[in-house]
């Protein structure tokens, strides 16, 4: 008997090759590191694994971030290109920091953006939020282990091995570039079922990262089933809620959020007090590009970079008004220094100096096109000096890294 068409387009992560890594020996070859690349990144503490530092989140709180030590950036780097990105086939429930969905012409078919993931929920009449608490610190290093030994069938040592070098502290950890697929994939197994269940009440489910939503075109929908079933998938994992982010709300009482955007239309939209702020923002930026001499300094290269980068959100959604921000921000571009002039000259001789022993490696790649930015701002005023360094940087281009 076949299966109810429900089940065909509702699929859980899957694995995209039968082929797996049967040994330590494999597992170098298919991170092309070599076996003592890998003891050595094992061999390091979890003080000596990652540097940690502090960021302050909206609530006024402080995150936690941790620089990993750069051998395990590297190999982190490989799994993430070779096992994340090359072989799961993500469902459509799943957004965040994983690849979009393309297909056999190279066609991006769905964005795992914010902006998708709001779109899946336009109008919807009653929306369920709930949010994940502490959800890194979480994942424990058995679950890490569960996703490389059952997800992608690989080996009690190699599944072992690539936890460790994905984990601090027995769990992952914000800025290892591994996290958020390990994140996105900690539920593989249990996430599915639950979408399934909700579909057949008409409810439309999405996680992006920790941020789970559940929407109902139904007026007034009562979320109290939903929210015990979801609680007890997440028991499974022991991942506990923070319940003071769940919010059930209905389009009666006010506009439906998603992920900053509203969700009553047909597309998601930004709201008019978010375009009003970025109107401010640029009339700011404008203000301060006619002080004297106040273009050239690096405050208002970051001012204005913050503030390109807010208008450009309105890109993703088409907004009308997008192209008359950025116009009046091209018209005010920030112009380079004397010093600016120096440090690119500085720059590019290190890159010359550098390249036959460092050529490869990810640093020299992140130098490379830092240098290269620095160039775009240069040649706004330094035209004859920025293509000369253009040209000695075309003799020291990035080796090949995977």
């Amino acid at each position: 008997m076949a299966k109810p068409l429900l089940f065909m387009y509702i699929f859980k992560p899957t694995k995209n090759s039968k082929n797996s890594i049967s040994s330590i020996s494999n597992l170098c070859d298919a991170l092309d590191v070599s076996e003592k690349e890998l003891n050595q990144a094992l061999a390091l503490s979890d003080e000596d694994k990652y540097v940690s530092d502090s960021v302050p989140k909206a609530d006024g709180s402080l995150r936690i971030i941790n620089k990993p030590h750069n051998l395990i950036r590297k190999i982190q780097r490989r799994i993430n290109k070779r096992l994340f990105n090359n072989l799961v086939i993500w469902p459509s429930y799943i957004f965040g920091s994983i690849p979009n969905t393309i297909n056999e012409y190279g066609e991006v078919t769905e964005a795992k953006d914010y902006v998708s993931c709001a779109s899946k929920h336009c109008l919807a009449k009653s929306l369920l939020k709930m949010d994940l608490k502490d959800f890194f610190d979480n994942i424990h290093f058995d679950y890490v282990k569960t996703i490389f030994s059952d997800f992608f069938s690989y080996p009690e040592d190699v599944s072992s091995v690539l936890a460790q070098i994905c984990c601090k502290d027995e769990h992952i950890v914000q800025g290892a570039l591994t996290s958020s697929y390990i994140a996105s994939l900690c539920l593989w197994d249990v996430e599915h079922e639950l979408v399934v269940r909700l579909k057949r009440k008409n409810l439309v489910y999405t996680r992006l990262v920790d941020d789970i939503t559940v929407s109902s075109k139904l007026s007034n929908f009562q979320f109290d089933m939903t929210i015990e079933q979801i609680k007890l998938m997440l028991l499974d994992k022991d991942l506990p809620l923070n319940n003071k982010k769940t919010k059930v709300s209905y389009t009666s009482i006010e506009p439906l959020m998603v992920h900053g955007m509203r969700v009553n239309f047909k597309e998601p939209r930004y709201p008019a007090d978010e375009v009003r702020r970025l109107r401010a923002a640029v009339n700011n930026v404008e203000r301060l590009a006619s002080e004297p001499g106040y273009r050239v300094t690096f405050a208002y290269r970051k001012d204005f970079n913050r503030c390109m980068g807010r208008v450009n959100k309105l890109k993703r959604v088409k907004h009308e008004k997008h192209e008359v921000l950025v116009r009046k921000l091209k018209r005010i571009l920030p112009l380079p220094s004397k010093k600016d002039l120096k440090r690119c000259k500085i720059s590019v001789a290190r890159l010359e100096a550098d390249y036959s022993l460092k050529g490869g490696t990810f640093w020299y790649r992140k130098r490379f096109f830092t240098v290269h930015e620095r160039l775009n701002v240069l040649q706004r005023v330094y035209s004859k000096t920025s293509a000369e360094l253009r040209t000695r940087m075309k003799k020291v281009k990035p080796q090949h890294e995977d």
